[in-house]
């Protein structure tokens, strides 16, 4: 059915799990996993919102994501397999993956929350698809969510291999400022907005007196780097 609050297409959540080829044996953890508590604060009934199943799915991404690393790169060192990791688990590729799969559509959000934007911000579907990961490892353990999510991983390292994204954004961006004859990049907090837990900052990066980009981020440092990649994005340095 049409969602009035915004233009996405609502699917419930059996819906989701049909469209991906996912069964669950437990149908309640794969609703949990899509109840935000702004869902859970109009529908008390839904009795618990998915952020312990957040809390789960980070820990088993970063494993299966290390591991699917470990093998897959045997002559990589280690510094660049945690730089790897880091950079597939990282708020923006984890909310790339859930709008791979529409995730968004099947999330579980209050009025307010739907209206303001939330099936499109990153660090909410970020959040959602962690839940989501969680939910898959407690239904069927690691190989049900290696079976989900190795697929994703392969075209998404090799994007980031040449892309250079297992770099920080910030330190090439201050690499190609100094070569050019500036001083380092400077970033300003321009606004923050929204819940103490679920905050939003908005941060612009100043060179040579110009504003390059802004970007946005749950945290200043997210935004940050958002903002960094943004500029090495305008400058042409393919990021």
């Amino acid at each position: 059915m049409e969602n009035g609050d915004s233009h996405h297409v609502q699917e419930s959540p059996e819906e989701l799990a049909a469209r991906l080829g996912i069964e669950f044996n437990d149908p309640l953890l794969l609703h949990r996993s899509l109840t935000h508590r702004s869902y859970l604060n109009e529908h008390p009934e839904a009795l618990e919102d998915n952020e312990r199943l957040e809390f789960l799915g980070d820990a088993v991404l970063d494993f299966v994501v290390g591991a699917w690393l470990y093998h897959h790169y045997p002559e990589m060192p280690e510094g660049d397999l945690t730089r790897m990791r880091s950079a597939l688990v990282h708020t923006e590729q984890l909310a790339d993956f859930a709008r791979q799969i529409k995730l968004g559509n099947a999330m579980r959000l209050g009025r307010g929350e739907s209206q303001a934007g939330g099936r499109e911000r990153s660090a909410l579907l970020c959040d959602t698809f962690e839940a989501f990961i969680g939910a898959i490892y407690l239904d069927g353990g690691i190989e049900k969510v290696e079976k989900f999510l190795l697929p994703f991983l392969e075209t998404a390292a090799e994007d980031i291999l040449i892309n250079r994204k297992n770099e920080d954004p910030k330190s090439l961006l201050q690499e190609w400022a100094q070569s050019q004859g500036f001083h380092a990049p400077q970033y300003v907090t321009r606004s923050e907005q929204g819940p103490d837990h679920s905050k939003q900052f908005e941060v612009a990066v100043i060179i040579g007196g110009e504003v390059y980009a802004e970007g946005v981020g749950p945290s200043k440092q997210a935004a940050a780097k958002n903002a960094a990649r943004k500029a090495l994005e305008k400058l042409g340095l393919v990021f």
